[in-house]
């Protein structure tokens, strides 16, 4: 099978040395050492790679992606039918990064939701600071079911 350096796997895979020697350290990727002791990754671990930045992208820990890959056999590469099922499982949140990403795009210029910066003019989503009940910092867009329930 076909080895990279750890420069050229960095190329390919858009990821600085410093991150796959952390992703080593951390046991998400694998490499083999050569006689001088230099990292050798297998073109496969690209596809852990790729795995890694896009689970991190849409929010996943270190410690959940961790998991995950520890939960394929042998700990094996994942398919397109792993990240279809471990995906699932992180569907939830995304959703909810959309729509607080949504509600973040439309109140971005009026309001921050309540944190409130505009405590004194700000008559009509939080008169007397009644969202302070509701729990600390902008409870309009982090929280918006709950956010005005203190009346």
């Amino acid at each position: 099978m076909e080895t990279l350096t750890i420069g050229d796997f960095a190329a390919r895979s858009g990821v600085a040395p410093s991150a796959l020697r952390f992703y080593e350290r951390e046991g998400l990727i694998r490499s083999t050492r050569t006689g001088g002791n230099q990292r050798r990754y297998d073109r496969a671990e690209l596809r852990r790679v790729a795995f890694i930045r896009i689970a991190q992208q849409v929010g996943v820990s270190l410690d959940e992606i961790r998991t995950a890959l520890a939960d394929l056999p042998e700990n094996r590469t994942p398919t397109k039918a792993d990240w279809a099922r471990l995906s699932a499982h992180w569907r939830h949140r995304l959703d909810e990064k959309i729509a607080l990403m949504e509600r973040l795009r439309d109140q971005l210029t009026g309001c921050i939701g309540c944190g409130c910066l505009s405590l004194h003019r700000c008559k009509l989503i939080n008169p007397d600071d009644r969202l302070a009940s509701d729990g600390t910092g902008p409870q309009v867009l982090l929280n918006p079911d709950a956010a005005g329930t203190s009346g």
